[in-house]
């Protein structure tokens, strides 16, 4: 299932070298857990450069988007476990 949310909120780790480590977030007023980092890139969109975390939880693999510029986090697509 795709979507594309609004900002969410992102608990985070911040670690040597710039690193970013997504710890949790809030989406439709539930607090999911991340078990697992599962792969990260980055793009831009113009001049923003977009960092990308594939994350996994109990229910399933998401895809959140950090906007370097803005400062914020959006939640893009799911892919919910069976």
């Amino acid at each position: 299932m795709m979507l594309r949310t609004s900002h969410i909120r992102v608990a985070v780790l911040f670690g040597p070298g710039h690193s970013i480590k997504p710890v949790w977030f809030d989406w439709e007023r539930r607090k999911h857990t991340i078990l697992e980092t599962t792969y990260t890139w980055e793009d831009r969109k113009g001049d923003t450069k977009l960092l990308h975390f594939a994350v996994r939880d109990e229910g399933g693999l998401y895809e959140l988007i950090f906007d370097t510029d803005e400062q914020t986090w959006s939640l893009e697509g799911i892919a919910a476990n069976p």
